[in-house]
């Protein structure tokens, strides 16, 4: 494989892959590109269409299902190289820095190959010249322009027996508050009216610079940007939650009522096997003091079935914990062994892959259920609505209650003028504020309806 670039390529095309905090990396990558006079080409174009001189495709390497989702992305890549559709292959990411070795045995093809912080070689192999001060400068947005997300962390200091993110990332290293501030004003100078916070652990923001916690000094500061209107609070941990981040939800007008805390289980039992720290008593106290401090917060969660450790009684005893709880918004994963995590290495992967696949099932089912009689409570209602995109003749958009691209949404008919059509560019509502009367509910989405007079006063 090459090591060093001779050229300077004018077409590039990056695939990102896995989580939000991935897609951050990648649009700082971009932004480095593009300043350099470099077309950025749309990831969801064809190759045939789009002719990419370098593709880059930024992996996840989070569990096995995502894993085999990057590698097919790179085999898809090289296959197009050898059409002639693209010029070159590079892969970067969780995956490659896990397994760079075994990627460029596997992948001859590829160009070259670099692990999750290696974004300045990427530059210097594409022959760009770099400097350190200049490298993080801007963001070049794939999300909408109106909400973007803001990473105040890389890494994890926890030890869930599960998880191998400390294994490819290290340990927790938290953005300067200065710096996160003055990333978010250039994102609200650019027209970002929603910040979405994410680490692998939020709740910790600070410990390892500051020797405490300081998300809720950090949620202080960034409210005070002007252009900003709403930050969500993403991958908050159970353990250990700071209660002060609480009080900051439900008296700041700005914070949404939205916590999203992967809580994983219930059970003691399979609790402690996933070496979480917590138990059933403590969670099901946290989550009562969510709700009784900050009234009508809505709670996502996420939760792993087939764990070692989880039998029938453990599981019935989490639909059981589901259906008490009825959370907002829920996902699940099946447990996978990761190589080199403490559950692969001690315990023997107990659940078949089909009981595994049942117990997600009667999860989301439950959930489902869940879901649509917690929307039936929001029919009649008018809710502030952030438009994201305007899509077979209807507006589609979010309310505080919802985070894009993992929960549901808002579909709104517009009002119809004595001609019959929208008396309104649906095109000039996106990234702005407008108030939806609720008129159905569906299982994860809503239906509504769009005033113009009440919009007017949304904002």
């Amino acid at each position: 494989m090459e090591i060093v670039g001779l050229f300077k390529p004018r077409k590039v095309q990056l695939v990102s892959l896995g989580c939000s905090k991935n897609r951050v990396d990648s649009e700082k990558l971009l932004s480095r590109l593009s300043d350099r006079d470099i077309e950025i080409i749309d990831e969801s174009t064809p190759y045939n269409l789009s002719k990419p001189d370098v593709v880059v495709i930024n992996t996840c390497g989070f569990i096995e299902s995502a894993k085999q989702e990057s590698i097919n992305e790179i085999f898809k890549a090289i296959e197009a190289k050898q059409k002639g559709l693209v010029g070159k292959v590079v892969v970067c990411g969780c995956l490659s820095e896990r397994y760079k070795g075994e990627l460029g045995e596997l992948i001859p093809e590829a160009d070259a190959i670099f692990g999750s912080f290696e974004w300045k070689q990427i530059l210097e192999w594409m022959g760009l010249k770099t400097s350190s001060s200049a490298l993080w400068k801007g963001r070049f947005l794939t999300t909408p322009r109106h909400y973007a997300y803001l990473k105040i962390a890389d890494g994890c200091n926890r030890k869930c027996s599960y998880c191998a993110i400390p294994l490819i990332k290290g340990r927790y290293i938290s953005v300067p508050l200065e710096q996160l501030v003055k990333e978010a004003e250039l994102l609200a100078k650019s027209g970002v009216r929603e910040l979405i916070l994410i680490a692998q652990d939020t709740t910790f923001y600070g410990m390892d610079l500051y020797k405490k916690r300081m998300l809720t000094p950090l949620l202080e500061a960034l409210s005070a940007i002007e252009g900003i209107e709403w930050i969500r609070i993403h991958y908050s941990y159970p353990t250990g939650f700071p209660m002060a981040v609480l009080e900051q939800i439900a008296s700041n007008p700005k914070i949404c009522k939205y916590i999203d805390i992967p809580l994983q289980h219930c059970s003691t039992s399979v609790l402690k096997s996933m070496r979480r720290a917590t138990d059933f008593a403590k969670t099901q106290a946290l989550i009562d003091k969510m709700r009784s401090t900050v009234p009508g917060v809505a709670l996502r969660t996420t939760m792993i079935v087939g764990h070692p450790g989880e039998g029938k009684r453990e599981f019935n005893q989490l639909l059981d914990f589901v259906r008490r709880n009825q959370f907002e918004m829920l996902g699940a994963f099946e447990y996978s062994p990761e190589e080199g995590t403490y559950s692969c290495l001690n315990y023997k992967d107990s659940v078949p892959k089909a009981e595994k696949r049942r117990r997600y099932n009667a999860l989301m089912e439950l959930q489902a259920s869940i879901s649509l009689n917690n929307n039936k409570k929001r029919v009649g209602g008018v809710e502030k609505v952030l438009i994201d995109e305007y899509r077979d003749g209807m507006l589609i958009g979010r309310s505080q209650r919802e985070s894009p691209e993992v929960d549901g949404q808002i579909l709104i008919e517009l009002p119809k003028g004595k001609n019959g059509k929208a008396p309104l560019d649906a095109h000039n509502l996106i990234g702005k504020f407008a108030a939806v009367l609720i008129t159905e509910a569906l299982e994860y989405d809503l239906r509504g309806t769009l005033d113009i007079r009440l919009s007017a006063t949304q904002g």
